[in-house]
C-alpha cells in the first residue's frame, strides 16, 4: 500500500506506548508494567479518538514483536461480535490454547493478549460468560477491554481489570500532532484552517487526521478552512449565525429564506440543529428560560428526524417555534 492510499490514522499510529499523546499517567504506568512483562487485565475507557486502541496495539507490539503478534494477539470488535456464542467459541478457544516459542528481542511473556474493542456493546450474558473465562484462563491469557462508557461494563469484569481513563485531547496536543503529519506529508495548513480542524474534531484525533487527509485529497497540499468544512460535514458558522438571526427577527420570510438556502446547500438537518443549539446556548442576549424552551423544541425535532421526518419541514418548524419562543411576552 503506497503512502498516498494508506490511511494516515494507520500510517501515524503510535508504534510503542511511549508515543501515545497526552495520556501521561496511562503511559507511565503501562511502561513500568511492560518492563517487567507482568501485565494485569486492562480496561481502557474514554472518548473516541484519544488513543485507546492504539495503546492496546502498541502494548501487543512491544510484548511480542510484529511476527509473534499474529499468533499471540487476538483483536475482536465487540460491536460486531458481541453475543455469548462469540465468547464461548472464539474467545474461549483462543484463551485456552497454550503459547508457543518466544521471539528474540521481545519480552514474550508466557501468556497471550486478547483485545476486545467496543466492549461496552457486549450483551450482559456475554459479559457474564467472559467473567468465568477470565478466571479460568488468567494464567495463559490477558484481557484488554476497550470502551467509551465504563458504566456499561459489569462490575465483576471491571473489578478484575486495571482501569485507565483516556482524556479528550486539548487543542495544543492535537495541533502538535497534526502539524507533525503536515510536515511529513508536505501540507500547508494555515492557522485558521488548524483552528477549524480542531473545532470540528472535538478532541478526537482520529477524526482530525481523517478530515485532514480527506481535505488534502479534495484540494491538494494547500488546505484551507473551506476545505476542512467541506469534508467534515460541519455547517459553516455563518450559516448558523444567519439562521439564528432569522429566528430573532419577527418576520417568517427571513426564516423561510435561510432554511431554504441551507437545504439547497445540502447541509444535514441534524448537524444544523446541533450547531444551532450551541449558538443558542452561547448567546448571552437570550434569557435562560427561553434557551430551555428552545432546547426542548430542538430535542423534539431531532427525534422526528431520527424517525425519518422531512428535513425541510422540521427545520422550518424548529425555526418558527424558536422565533415564537424568543418573541413571547415576558
Amino acid at each position: 500500500m503506497t503512502a498516498t492510499t494508506q490511511p494516515w490514522v494507520e500510517k501515524y499510529r503510535p508504534k510503542n506506548v511511549g508515543e501515545v499523546a497526552y495520556q501521561e499517567e496511562v503511559v507511565n504506568t503501562l511502561t513500568k508494567a511492560l518492563e517487567s512483562a507482568n501485565l494485569p487485565h486492562l480496561l481502557l475507557y474514554g472518548p473516541p479518538g484519544t488513543g485507546k486502541t492504539s495503546t492496546a496495539l502498541a502494548i501487543a507490539r512491544q510484548l511480542y514483536g510484529p511476527e509473534l503478534m499474529k499468533t499471540r494477539v487476538l483483536e475482536l470488535n465487540a460491536s460486531d461480535d458481541r453475543g455469548i456464542t462469540v465468547v464461548r467459541e472464539k474467545v474461549k478457544s483462543f484463551a485456552a490454547s497454550a503459547v508457543g516459542a518466544a521471539a528474540p528481542g521481545y519480552p514474550c511473556p508466557p501468556y497471550k493478549f486478547l483485545i476486545l474493542d467496543e466492549a461496552d456493546s457486549m450483551t450482559q450474558d456475554a459479559q457474564n460468560a467472559l467473567r468465568r473465562t477470565m478466571e479460568t484462563y488468567s494464567k495463559v491469557t490477558r484481557f484488554c477491554f476497550i470502551c467509551n462508557y465504563v458504566s456499561r461494563i459489569i462490575e465483576p469484569l471491571a473489578s478484575r481489570c486495571a482501569k485507565f481513563r483516556f482524556k479528550p485531547l486539548n487543542e495544543g496536543i492535537m495541533t502538535n500532532r497534526v502539524q507533525y503529519i503536515c510536515s511529513k506529508e508536505g501540507i500547508d495548513l494555515g492557522q485558521e484552517a488548524m483552528t477549524t480542524l480542531s473545532q470540528v474534531s472535538g478532541g478526537d484525533l482520529r477524526r482530525a487526521i481523517t478530515t485532514l487527509q480527506s481535505a488534502m485529497r479534495l484540494v491538494g497540499s494547500q488546505v484551507d478552512r473551506k476545505a476542512i468544512l467541506d469534508v467534515s460535514g460541519q455547517v459553516p458558522p455563518e450559516v448558523v449565525s444567519r439562521l439564528l438571526a432569522a429566528c430573532k427577527s419577527p418576520r417568517f420570510q427571513e426564516i423561510q429564506k435561510e432554511v431554504t438556502d441551507a437545504v439547497a446547500e445540502g447541509f444535514a438537518a441534524q448537524q444544523l440543529l446541533i450547531q444551532l443549539q450551541a449558538s443558542l446556548i452561547a448567546d448571552i442576549s437570550i434569557p435562560d428560560l427561553r434557551k430551555a424552551s428552545a432546547a426542548e423544541v430542538l430535542a423534539v425535532a431531532d427525534k422526528c428526524l431520527v424517525d425519518g421526518a422531512d428535513e425541510t419541514l422540521q427545520l422550518m418548524s424548529v425555526a418558527s417555534q424558536i422565533q415564537k419562543v424568543l418573541h413571547a411576552s415576558a
